[in-house]
């Protein structure tokens, strides 16, 4: 028995090296993932049709035998470990948007790859749990227990992907305002100027000093115009930024040598039409965090005291050992 599972984890790991070699062929052919390719509505696209192959996946999976190695806890815990590595990688290197290889992992193929792998790992398991969850002759019927690990791998689930294939509708714009100004144009990163649903004009620019002189707090009282009618006062500070019909405002500059007495200031507008969809996946996992805690110690019939896969696979382990 022993061997057998080790046997598997190696297979696991091999097939995860497999994978980051490809992606290290990747890096080398083709350069770094390009996510601004991935704009919409091409990512709607792609998650469609990553979700289909799951979909497909399982349902062929009763045939393959491959394809219920990607639903088994071997590829789970290998894959998991290449992932762990990856991050950790990641958050000791330095991260710089023109950075390439480690100090870019966001553009990494092999680190892109491997949580793909996690991701349609996450989407099988999910899917394999409800089916059981919800067929008839399973010993794995309705409980708190089933119900908190489907929360947990479906909020995971839906808080990688949406994250990453989101990173590709990320607007970040500046927009320089000034006093008896109301300017509806900003800059975007390739410095071309954009027209706004959001029209801002400062009233003015407040600055705090420490006795040294040196900036202790900086913002903006300005008053902001929308498109679709609305019209108010508001103060920006550095960080804590003004929400408006989909922005995120931030006082983000000012007139360094006009200091205190600035007349313009510069505010800095982020916009994430996914960044919903991450936090609806990220309390799916609260969610199944809580049932799992509220769970504990319940007595027959909750389903509580049934083992998860990885309790099921320690237990074989040490068994096995023994």
């Amino acid at each position: 028995m022993a061997k057998h599972i080790h046997r598997n984890l190696a297979e696991g790991y091999v097939r995860g090296a497999i994978l980051l070699a490809i992606g290290v062929i990747l890096q080398l052919t083709i350069g770094p993932v390009e996510w601004s390719a991935f704009a919409w509505p091409t990512n709607a696209i792609t998650l469609s049709i990553f979700v289909v192959l799951i979909v497909l996946a399982h349902f062929f999976s009763k045939h393959s035998v491959a394809l219920q190695y990607l639903s088994s806890v071997h590829a789970s815990v290998s894959t998991l470990v290449y992932a762990l590595a990856l991050t950790i990688v990641m958050g000791l290197t330095r991260q710089k948007e023109e950075g390439t290889w480690f100090s870019n992992m966001l553009t990494f193929w092999p680190f892109v790859l491997i949580y793909a792998k996690m991701a349609f790992i996450l989407g099988m398991v999910t899917l394999k749990r409800l089916n059981a969850m919800f067929s008839k002759n399973s010993p794995h019927r309705f409980s708190l227990h089933n119900l908190a690990f489907i929360l947990n791998h479906a909020g995971l689930f839906i808080a990688i992907v949406c994250a990453t294939l989101g990173n590709a509708d990320i607007r970040r714009l500046k927009m320089i305002t000034a006093t008896h100004t109301l300017q509806w144009r900003a800059i975007d990163e390739q410095m071309r100027v954009m027209d706004m649903p959001i029209a801002i004009e400062l009233k003015r620019f407040i600055m705090e000093e420490y006795d040294d002189g040196t900036p202790k707090r900086f913002a903006s009282d300005i008053e902001i115009v929308t498109r679709t009618g609305k019209d108010f006062c508001a103060t920006v500070d550095v960080n804590h930024p003004v929400k408006v019909d989909g922005w995120k405002i931030y006082q983000f500059d000012y007139d360094a040598d006009l200091g205190s007495k600035s007349q313009t200031s510069i505010l800095a507008f982020v916009r994430d039409p996914w960044l919903p969809s991450v936090y609806v996946g990220i309390f799916m996992m609260l969610a199944g965090a809580l049932l799992m805690f509220l769970g504990t110690g319940s007595g027959p019939g909750t389903g509580m005291h049934e083992s998860s896969t990885f309790d099921r696979f320690s237990k074989s382990h040490n068994n096995s050992n023994l």
